[in-house]
């Protein structure tokens, strides 16, 4: 049986609050239930979030857990500037992580498959803050944020990669990443953990793709090399993936983990125009044959690509993330914790159009209370 999530004003609950008593006036979950269900409304900032939560009235603020008016857009920007963003991240990580275990898994692909990726929150890094860059984990089927991780801006993804991957349960879970995350050390915690996987080889890794190449342009005597493919036609587009796979570099490759690698092409017509792009990549993973066949190798780096349709596309036009200037403390980071957040339920809601919901909680907020487990007496 398939637990349901923990609800999330339980969540809210459970984190620290950074204040002195005296003095303090709201909650803090009642803070973060407010702005958690501005966004749900199609609520965007801060400011945005304590007009929210002046439009519905006492009702709505008594339920949430205000026992005067509801804060101000000042209170809400001292309370995300100064919150612990660690501890925040890691709760509504942990959440969210319920959520996906909550959901029947993909057809495709039983174990859960995250992707890692990074997204920059452009309207803040204009507005110069600090730790624009977030590392994300986000799962494949549902496109919900496992956790993420401010990169600092000294550093790069490589160097986040290990703190993200400590954060994540990775046993008996796929993890796939584009060819700058394809290192030695992020191979190693992956498979020392009980994880499996799916990375793409690039030219920052010359050798190992020197030594893919030649496997499929030269095939070793006994190797026996597998094969899929799949054609989708949609708009205005004829897209062919072929992939192949071979087990010919184990034994030969030091690569932690390895059993198989795969190359990978892309064969795109424009209908319109009759253009034609072409495209080889290569490939590693630590899935056996047996449980990486090149069907679902095929949709594993196809569910990686298609999390910018999943969840960046969403973070930016319907919650306008790249717009968002805020640019002080850790606000930025916060605020996009709660858009993971709040995507995170409506995916598990079973809502597939974010514009659609907000617009239907907007008109009827009392649902937004009820999705985090506030129920409302009539």
């Amino acid at each position: 049986m398939i637990a349901h999530p923990r609800p999330l004003i339980e969540v809210f609950a459970a984190i620290p609050d950074f204040r002195k008593p005296r003095g303090k006036r709201h909650s803090l979950s009642a803070i973060f239930a407010l702005a958690c269900c501005a966004m749900l409304c199609g609520y965007r900032s801060y400011s945005a979030m304590a007009e929210w939560g002046r439009n519905y009235g006492a009702r709505l603020a008594q339920a949430l857990g205000f026992t005067h008016d509801t804060p101000c857009a000042a209170t809400l920007h001292t309370i995300f500037r100064h919150v612990n963003r660690d501890e925040v991240e890691a709760h509504l990580g942990a959440w969210a992580d319920s959520v996906v275990g909550s959901l029947p898994a993909a057809p495709e692909t039983p174990e859960v498959a995250m992707a890692l990726d990074g997204k920059t929150l452009r309207g803040s890094k204009k507005q110069g803050a600090p730790g624009t860059h977030l590392l994300s984990a986000l799962a494949h089927h549902v496109g919900v944020t496992l956790a993420q991780h401010a990169v600092d801006d000294k550093t790069n993804e490589i160097t986040a990669v290990e703190t993200l991957l400590c954060q994540l349960v990775l046993e008996g879970r796929i993890v796939t990443m584009d060819a700058l995350l394809t290192q030695r050390h992020v191979a190693q915690t992956i498979v020392d953990k009980g994880g499996d996987y799916v990375m793409i080889v690039k030219d920052n890794q010359p050798q190992l793709r020197a030594d893919i190449a030649l496997v499929f342009a030269l095939p070793p005597a006994g190797d026996r090399q597998e094969t899929a493919r799949t054609v989708d036609i949609g708009h205005g587009r004829i897209e062919q993936r072929n992939i192949t796979t071979s087990a010919a570099l184990v034994g030969y490759s030091d690569w932690p983990g390895l059993t198989q690698v795969f190359e990978l092409g892309r064969h795109v017509i424009t209908q319109k125009t009759t253009a034609e792009q072409v495209e080889v990549v290569y490939g590693v993973t630590s899935l056996s044959p047996e449980r990486g066949t090149p069907e679902r190798l095929l949709a594993l780096v196809r569910g990686h690509w298609q999390i910018e349709n999943q969840l960046h596309w969403v973070r930016d036009v319907t919650f306008d993330e790249d717009r968002s200037q805020v640019r002080c403390g850790n606000i930025p980071q916060v605020i996009a914790a709660l858009r993971n957040t709040t995507i995170g339920l409506l995916r598990w809601a079973g809502y597939s159009n974010m514009a659609a919901a907000c617009r239907r909680f907007a008109a009827q907020p009392d649902l937004a209370l009820a999705l985090i487990g506030i129920k409302l007496e009539n």
